[in-house]
């Protein structure tokens, strides 16, 4: 009897143990994807805080920092053919720590750049590693979701967006500090490959799940409607995204004229509240459903980016981005998990082809922003970008993934 009381008492204080180690083990994975995503936002958020300064620095007009944004994109396009095939061939752990590491150290070389044409070249390669470690990062997103019962996504995109507010953040520092933008970019390549050093060994090894290895779907012959119209969504969603990036600090500078370092004022306030949102994203969605959520975002980006320009002032500019970024915080959380959840097409690929769609807005946004500003003025190409609001909240009421 005694045995026997010992026994299942072993086999529970084990089975507890067990449960232990598990449940540490999946927090692990969550906190080095999340910290993976906090280095990748902190990067891109590490070079959008000091565009002015570069802008001046070289004496750009809005014309050519609309055309040198154009190296972004024309990066991420090279990557695009090949990111997936990489990531799906050598696994995305490892590309995670290579393209993290490779991308934040572009950030230096941006700095030193004396000319367009080397400017050009440091954000191509900036935009190429930015897309091969967004699509390897996302992809450990996914892997990670398999622990959890719950959804976890949105609290992924919320560590990037934390993570563009910290780098805000750093940024209004480093110029409160008359510190120069080569040592503040040293110092983001620091932190971000401590992030690296300490955190690959959690990420999920999988290179990915065996369907998708036997999948051979090919979406430029047989493209899927409902991923297009999601990438498309998406499209707008982080064109705007990407707008408020490159070129809140140069409105705030020349528009609203906000005072010294104040001119990071809208970019921090737009940051906090997209981290805010997406950190929220989850519980909303429960609430009132993908469709309500995403025509409200479309509605309050609209709302934000025309308060914007009808009241270019401190106060009401700072409020308006707000809104922004509480409207734009939900879009990539809901169309990445609708994408994710594809009936028929793996996860991976369909992140994959999701994400390039989307990215394309990310990094095309903010140069029409430049060359529509060229024409008219600032305010006259953020009111022509507040459309994309109203875009986002017709598709997704048309869109059936998300009826009901």
């Amino acid at each position: 009897m005694r045995h026997t009381i010992w026994s299942v008492m072993s086999s529970s204080i084990a089975s507890i143990s067990l449960g232990k180690l598990r449940k540490r083990y999946r927090n692990r994975v969550r906190l080095a994807t999340a910290l993976f995503f906090f280095g990748m936002g902190f990067s891109f958020a590490t070079w959008a805080s000091r565009i002015p300064s570069i802008k001046s620095q070289l004496q750009l007009t809005e014309a050519d920092l609309g055309s040198l944004l154009l190296a972004l994109p024309v990066g991420q396009l090279l990557a695009m053919t090949f990111s997936g095939k990489v990531v799906t061939r050598y696994g995305s752990r490892w590309i995670c720590a290579l393209g993290l590491l490779l991308y934040a150290g572009c950030l230096p070389l941006i700095s030193v750049s004396d000319s367009k044409w080397e400017l050009a070249v440091a954000l191509t390669l900036f935009g190429f590693f930015g897309n091969l470690c967004n699509i390897a990062v996302n992809t450990q997103g996914v892997y990670a979701q398999f622990f959890f019962e719950k959804p976890i996504l949105g609290s992924f995109h919320g560590s990037w967006s934390l993570a563009g507010f910290a780098g805000a953040l750093t940024g209004l520092v480093m110029l409160s500090f008359h510190m120069s933008v080569f040592y503040h970019f040293l110092i983001a390549l620091g932190f971000v490959s401590i992030i690296v050093v300490t955190n690959t060994k959690y990420l999920v090894k999988t290179q990915s799940p065996k369907r998708e290895e036997e999948s051979s779907y090919n979406f430029l012959k047989n493209p899927d409607k409902t991923l297009l119209w999601l990438g498309i969504i998406c499209f707008f969603g982080m064109a705007s995204e990407g707008i408020m990036f490159d070129w809140s600090g140069v409105y705030f500078k020349e528009i609203v004229e906000a005072p010294g370092a104040f001119v990071v004022l809208g970019y921090t306030s737009f940051m906090i509240s997209m981290a805010s949102g997406r950190f929220l994203s989850d519980f909303f969605v429960a609430r009132l459903g993908n469709r309500k959520v995403l025509i409200y975002s479309g509605l309050i980006i609209f709302i934000g980016l025309y308060t914007a320009v009808l009241f270019p002032y401190l106060i009401p500019s700072t409020l308006a981005f707000m809104l922004v970024g509480i409207g734009v915080s939900n879009v990539i959380p809901i169309i990445f998990n609708a994408a994710g959840n594809h009936p028929t097409i793996p996860t991976g690929m369909a992140l994959t082809i999701v994400t390039s769609i989307s990215f394309l807005g990310f990094m095309i946004g903010p140069p029409i922003i430049g060359y529509i500003a060229e024409i008219t003025n600032l305010r006259y190409s953020f009111a022509v970008i507040g459309v994309f609001g109203l875009i986002i909240a017709l598709l997704a009421q048309r869109l059936s993934q998300f009826k009901g």
